[in-house]
């Protein structure tokens, strides 16, 4: 008898493409939808695991776009603690489309950056928007706003010079401010700053305030240069360090990836040359078994890491795959849109990211 089912190859049923399989051999799980190669400029934002997709990419020989590399002659120890070579620009994690958006609108001339400071007892300024991107704080607002400007800049570099633009997606969880309107990367008072109830504002993001921030972030990119960037989302797999939403912090974190997951693979589905890459599904997928986290069952280890990313070389065309068979001997320089210069090598542990939600967990009250 036939029916659509007949016709099926062996990846749409459970038994042949998993359950007979090894954990190792699970394949076919993501094809390039559009054009990737080795001369392709990649930008890559978003929560901690994107960083992974840069370090990998440069390993390999591709182009990753590098719009605000580290000053000449800083080494590369102290272009890692000034957070240089993170991502794209130097953005520190984007965590929610709402921040996507809000840094596209100040990139492209829709919003202006508020012009508001932290400082703390020893008068040392931090940014509320990069809390964490520079140790110890700047020397003076002066200072601050300059390289503010600069990273703005340089995320405006990224959305009109990058052939693919890579955002992964990482929480939905989020802190406003009340009277402005804009939104922290983190909750004031635990990286920086000072916590005021009355004008600090809790969100937990619903399925259609993510998704329309993400659209419209998108759609004012395309907009702002005609034909590009394309789009590949992900969804980092990494549980939340910690919930304000009043739940179990493993509840809590199912229900946020749950809605990052249903947004990235709606707005996938309904716009053009934009892709969702299922490194979130490789990770947390019962078929693999938790073996690719560390045994604090948060941090994904090496493994992972390095089988995320053969999964997505594998999707490339052929030529593509042979020109980029294995990974460089040697960290090599990132190529960069201003010829900047960051770390690459080997995939490592998701404890070498650079992560600020995990400045929460300093908050717990115990094991």
């Amino acid at each position: 008898m036939s029916n659509p089912y007949s016709s099926l190859e062996a990846r749409a049923f459970w038994s042949p493409a998993v359950g007979k399989r090894s954990l190792f051999d699970i394949s076919d799980l993501w094809k390039a939808p559009f054009a990737i190669d080795r001369r392709s400029r990649i930008a890559t934002f978003g929560s901690c695991f994107a960083q992974h997709f840069s370090r990998a990419l440069v390993a390999r020989g591709f182009t990753w776009l590098d719009a605000e590399p580290a000053p000449e002659g800083l080494s590369a120890e102290h272009a890692k603690a000034y957070n240089y070579g993170v991502f794209t620009a130097r953005t520190a994690n984007i965590y929610t489309t709402s921040l996507l958006r809000q840094w596209t609108e100040w990139a492209l001339g829709h919003a202006e950056d508020p012009k508001i400071f932290w400082e703390d007892e020893a008068g040392r300024i931090y940014d509320p928007f990069r809390p964490v991107i520079e140790p110890g704080g700047f020397a003076s607002p002066e200072e601050m706003f300059a390289a503010r400007a600069r990273c703005i800049e340089a995320f405006r570099t990224a959305i009109m010079e990058s052939d693919i633009f890579v955002f992964t997606l990482g929480l939905t969880e989020s802190w406003f401010d009340a009277e402005g309107g804009w939104e922290y990367p983190m909750c004031p008072g635990t990286a920086a700053g000072s916590f005021d109830a009355e004008k600090h504002v809790f969100r937990n993001q619903d399925y259609e305030f993510v998704r329309k921030n993400l659209m419209q972030a998108i759609r004012m990119m395309r907009a702002a240069r005609k034909g590009g960037p394309r789009f590949l989302l992900t969804v980092s797999p990494v549980p939340l360090t910690a919930t304000n939403s009043g739940n179990h912090v493993l509840v809590a974190t199912m229900e946020s990836k749950s809605i990052l997951r249903a947004v990235a693979g709606n707005v996938a589905g309904a716009l053009t040359n934009v892709s969702y890459f299922p490194s979130y599904e490789i990770i947390n997928s019962p078929a693999y078994r938790g073996s690719f986290f560390e045994p604090n069952m948060r941090s994904v280890n090496p493994h992972g890491v390095d089988h995320v990313m053969k999964t997505f070389f594998a999707g490339l065309p052929e030529a593509v795959r042979k020109a980029a068979a294995a990974p460089a001997a040697q960290p090599g320089p990132r190529k960069g849109a201003k010829g900047g210069k960051g770390r690459a090598g080997a995939a490592t542990s998701a404890d070498d990211t650079v992560c600020e939600e995990e400045l929460l967990a300093a908050f717990g009250s115990g094991d």
